[in-house]
């Protein structure tokens, strides 16, 4: 058994224009997304998000609710953003503006380590656009983190494709205790405690104190630990994709990977029904905050069972049964599934002894180390606004301001992927997924890709009376090694077509599923 299934992180940055308090986030966020595509010569006339097969209003357990119910940022489907900024990179990713904040979608990636990957190439993304709009005072400033401090958060969101054939209940029961305990190793850490921050204090994840219920299908209200919302952008019947709100972005190599690498093998013991006993946690919510608030770790869980464990001690139950499960399905452990047990037992072993010992690899020790030096130097308390401003400079996407980057380029953060990878991943798609497809075409035929969405790429053919929709609701086709060959000896986007709908049509006679690579009107 693996950590390898189709996976991806959405980030919302948080946006300031300098010496603007009044300045309207939406259009400044439209702002940082078309100074980016317009510095790579992508048009978003062009190179639009198709929202077709968008469906956000869709529950997993087994109903629709109504547009008029919903809260307007739950209409994901309709088009927020009056600047039209909305655009697919030639990586496969997503850039567009999502409730007032630039976000950055990665492509569809199968490993926790290229999750990594695609994830910081966001954050050069970012960077580049910060730089490109300095020359047009004022300028922006942008920030990987989860929360202003004064009662706004804003998300980063993790998708796997799971199978359909699992029971949505036994995901609840089995994910639930998880995720409350999982912020200890993934946690980004925040100055403040409470939404608005207004108790002095420092907590180990920015995102917790906003969630206010277990289950249910709102992202940016009575957030749900669960959430419910079934848009799986695959073959519906087949797959399923969980939507997780729950976590905070990461800037740690080692917390994003576990963030990732744990979480899908816990889904592959949910699939597999292997779980074992039940470690459901009395009061989840409630739980979730409490744990938050105390960075010594010393916080139990009351567990339905009558047991009390700390967060380390249930993570550790977790471990166990995933290296169990592992050696009993597969024996020898694949990379990237041995890459992340190892890391899982290092973190949970330092955190264990001393949480101070996981500054290397964990984000809200790394945050908190560097505060308690301005504390001790300057006799802080923790209300002192400068540690907020610290708090805030932590998350800074500059490579010259950000405190985050600065330890790991000083070798106080452990890095686990080449930077040479990082700069690749900007421009250059996974091979592995369909966004190789996607984000191909959009580097080979600019003026012929006027729209793609996760299942799609449309084509817009000089000579064709209609728009060609290439389908790709089987996230691992589209790959190189599918398609690389036909996509790579088109000289243009009609050849292309062709080409794919003649490889289509040798697959239907050979008795093969109908798949991506099919061209429809």
């Amino acid at each position: 058994m693996t950590v390898r299934r189709v996976m991806g992180i959405e980030t919302e940055y948080g946006i300031v224009v300098p010496g603007d308090p009044q300045a309207n986030p939406m259009v400044a966020s439209g702002d940082v997304v078309t100074a980016y595509a317009r510095a790579r010569g992508i048009r978003p006339a062009r190179a639009s998000w198709d929202y077709a097969d968008e469906a956000p209003l869709r529950d997993a357990r087994g109903f629709d609710m109504g547009r008029a119910q919903a809260h307007p940022s739950q209409l994901t489907d309709e088009l927020e953003d009056p600047t039209m900024a909305n655009v697919v990179l030639t990586n496969g990713a997503r850039l567009y503006v999502d409730h007032a904040h630039p976000e950055y979608s990665s492509p569809e990636v199968t490993t926790p380590r290229a999750a990594v990957i695609w994830d910081r190439a966001g954050e050069l993304v970012m960077r580049e656009a910060v730089e490109r709009l300095a020359t047009v005072p004022p300028g922006v400033n942008l920030y990987k983190n989860n929360a202003d401090g004064k009662g706004v958060s804003y998300g980063t969101h993790e998708n796997y494709l799971m199978s359909r054939a699992t029971p949505f209940a036994a995901i609840v029961r089995h994910l639930t205790p998880f995720f409350v305990a999982r912020q200890v190793m993934c946690g980004s850490g925040r100055v403040g405690i409470g939404v608005d921050s207004r108790t002095a204090g420092y907590q180990i994840a920015q995102r917790s104190d906003f969630f206010e219920v277990e289950v249910g299908l709102e992202t940016t209200l009575k957030r749900p630990i669960i959430n419910t919302r079934d848009e799986p952008h695959a073959v519906a019947d087949k797959y399923r994709r969980l939507h997780v709100i729950l976590g905070d972005c990461n800037h740690a190599d080692v917390a994003n990977l576990l963030k990732m690498g744990t979480t899908s093998l816990v889904l592959a013991m949910i699939e597999a029904d292997a779980m074992g006993t039940d470690l459901t946690v009395r009061r989840p919510v409630g739980t979730l905050h409490e744990v938050s608030h105390d960075p010594t770790l010393k916080t139990t869980l009351e567990l339905a069972d009558g047991r009390r464990l700390t967060a380390v001690e249930l993570l550790w139950e977790y471990h166990d049964r995933a290296a169990a499960f592992v050696d009993e399905r597969s024996g020898e452990p694949d990379p990237d599934t041995a890459e992340v047990l190892h890391w899982w037992s290092v973190v949970l072993d330092k955190l264990g002894r001393d949480p101070m010992e996981a500054r290397r690899e964990v984000d809200w020790v790394a945050k908190l180390a560097v505060l308690e030096g301005y504390r001790e130097r300057d006799g802080l308390g923790w209300a002192d606004p400068r540690l907020k401003a610290v708090d805030l400079q932590w998350s800074d996407v500059r490579a010259d301001r950000g405190l985050a980057h600065r330890l790991a380029a000083t070798g106080r953060l452990e890095v686990l992927v080449d930077e040479a990878e990082v700069r690749r991943a900007v421009t250059e798609p996974p091979a592995d997924t369909r966004a190789w497809f996607r984000g191909t075409c959009l580097a080979r035929f600019p003026d012929d890709v006027v729209a793609a969405s996760w299942d799609s790429v449309i084509f817009d053919v000089a000579g064709q009376r209609m728009l060609q929709r290439v389908p790709m609701l089987e996230p691992l086709r589209g790959t190189e090694a599918a398609v690389g060959d036909i996509v790579r000896s088109a000289p243009d986007a009609a050849s292309l077509l062709r080409a794919l709908a003649a490889s289509a049509d040798s697959g239907h006679a050979e008795g093969r599923q109908r798949g991506p690579g099919e061209v429809s009107d």
